[in-house]
């Protein structure tokens, strides 16, 4: 699996749209750490949970 993030990335978790938006802090493997500016610093399972990139409006 190839993840098209990188650090500073903006993202969203499409399952959990309250958690608002995301910035991807650190990708090792599968695993992502997201600082979501409503619930903080979580650890995203990419083989689980398909997060959605923000590109530039």
């Amino acid at each position: 699996m190839i993840l098209d993030f990188d650090p500073g990335d903006k993202v969203i978790n499409p399952l959990n749209k309250e958690w608002g938006i995301g910035q991807v802090q650190s990708i090792i493997n599968e695993k992502v750490t997201v600082n979501f500016e409503n619930v903080g610093k979580k650890v995203i399972n990419a083989n689980i949970i398909d997060l959605k990139k923000i590109y530039n409006e």
